[in-house]
């Protein structure tokens, strides 16, 4: 039986701005997808998929989830009329918007085939499995969720618009840093709301234009403050980028208020992560007492949340 995993993953800064060859700064988090996969005589394969998720998740990306699967597959050279397969999924990674589920299922099987039939990929062929499996989710990805579900640690990312290689590069931190993950309990699709940000930048473009700016210099402080450990620094530039977020309408009231939740239970800082209109909040707290006390607040509010680590 082969075994394998894959961290999830959050956008620390980025979101959105990251499709016009702004820089974008994500991490892995502490939380996991596992993966077993076991040969059996029957062709094609079996899907036990025992993840835990936000209500509906699965149901709604089981179609993706399929292309996605076939897509590992295919990439690792396994002929299914010879050989069938039964993919156990689990871990505890929440299936939720925003937490890299899909490419931490990726990397998961990836690593679980490999081990199975013995083919001795390090990681970065593992990277190239598990992005071929996220275009099954996304069509055309970034890269930077497999990536950071891959490697672990910090990515620092920008996108080639001119069809050249990616810019990818991990950092690593002295030590983890505590989070707080809250889902709004909605799910957003991530082409309507990039072609309506698109929209908005096509009609307004100085306005954008000014946004752009202040966002290169919120990610070039923030990656600094993230390698400083300075946490009251990078709190203060996420909840600048919420605010640059809410400008180019991808945050909705929902979201703002659950920002607000958490700021005022001692938060350093709380923005939008991911598409946005929907999907999760990242949450900076400085200490585990923090972090308690956050997580509870949202809770009682009646949001799903949990409590993690970034740069693992």
């Amino acid at each position: 039986m082969g075994q394998g995993s894959g961290f999830g993953k959050t956008i620390l800064f980025g979101e959105h701005f990251v499709v016009y060859g702004l820089p974008a700064l994500a991490s892995a988090i502490g939380d996991k997808t596992l993966c077993t996969v076991e040969k059996i005589e029957n062709t094609g394969y079996i899907l036990n998929d025992d993840r835990p998720e936000i209500p509906g998740y699965k149901e709604k990306k089981f179609d993706e989830q399929k292309v996605s699967i076939q897509n590992v597959i295919n990439f690792i050279g396994i002929d299914l009329e010879k050989q069938g397969l039964k993919i156990t999924l689990g871990g505890n990674l929440v299936c939720a918007s925003g937490v890299g589920a899909s490419a931490a299922s990726c990397v998961a099987l990836a690593r679980a085939l490999n081990d199975e039939f013995n083919l001795g990929w390090n990681d970065d062929k593992i990277n190239e499995a598990a992005y071929e499996g996220e275009k099954g989710y996304h069509g055309t990805p970034s890269g930077i969720d497999n990536t950071a579900s891959t490697f672990g640690g910090l990515v620092y990312f920008i996108r080639n618009l001119e069809s050249g290689p990616n810019t990818m590069e991990t950092l690593k931190l002295d030590k983890p840093i505590s989070m707080v993950i809250a889902s709004s309990g909605m799910t957003a699709n991530t082409s309507v709301v990039v072609a309506d940000v698109r929209k908005k930048k096509e009609e307004n473009p100085e306005w954008f234009e000014e946004i752009v700016k202040e966002y290169n210099e919120v990610v070039k402080q923030g990656r600094e403050a993230l390698e400083n450990m300075n946490l009251d620094h990078l709190g203060k530039l996420m909840n600048k980028n919420h605010e640059l977020l809410q400008k180019v309408t991808v945050s909705n009231e929902t979201l703002d208020k659950m920002v607000n939740i958490a700021r005022d239970a001692g938060a350093l800082g709380a923005k939008v992560t991911g598409t946005g209109r929907g999907g999760n909040i990242n949450v900076l707290t400085p200490d585990p007492a923090t972090q308690d006390k956050v997580y509870q607040a949202l809770k009682d509010a009646g949001y799903a949340a949990w409590k993690t680590l970034i740069g693992v």
